[in-house]
């Protein structure tokens, strides 16, 4: 699957491999571009995955703020609500099209 941002792959990886969470797609840390994707400062805290870390893209056309975001250090007992560890994968915001 893929996860494109005006014609640009921002992650790529097998279907397999990504976890759902709630609706959204989550990839492994190691399939999202990190020459594009840069840390930004939004601060998010969900009752029962944790705090979350948000990115933001830079790509040609400039930076895309909050794009996607990801749970570094989840709360433990989201786990088996999950049914997974899901410790730094990344979901994208709507406007990234996210498909196989």
């Amino acid at each position: 699957m893929k996860a494109v941002l005006n014609g640009t792959v921002l992650a790529q990886a097998d279907k397999d491999e990504l976890i759902r969470i709630e609706g959204n797609w989550y990839f492994p840390p190691a399939s999202v571009r990190d020459d594009v994707m840069i840390g930004s400062p939004t601060e998010y805290h969900c009752g029962w995955k944790g705090d979350a870390q948000y990115f933001s893209a830079r790509l040609d056309d400039g930076e895309h703020v909050d794009v996607a975001w990801s749970y570094p250090e989840p709360l433990p007992g989201s786990f088996d609500r999950v049914g997974k560890d899901y410790s730094g994968y990344v979901a994208f915001d709507r406007s990234v099209d996210v498909s196989e």
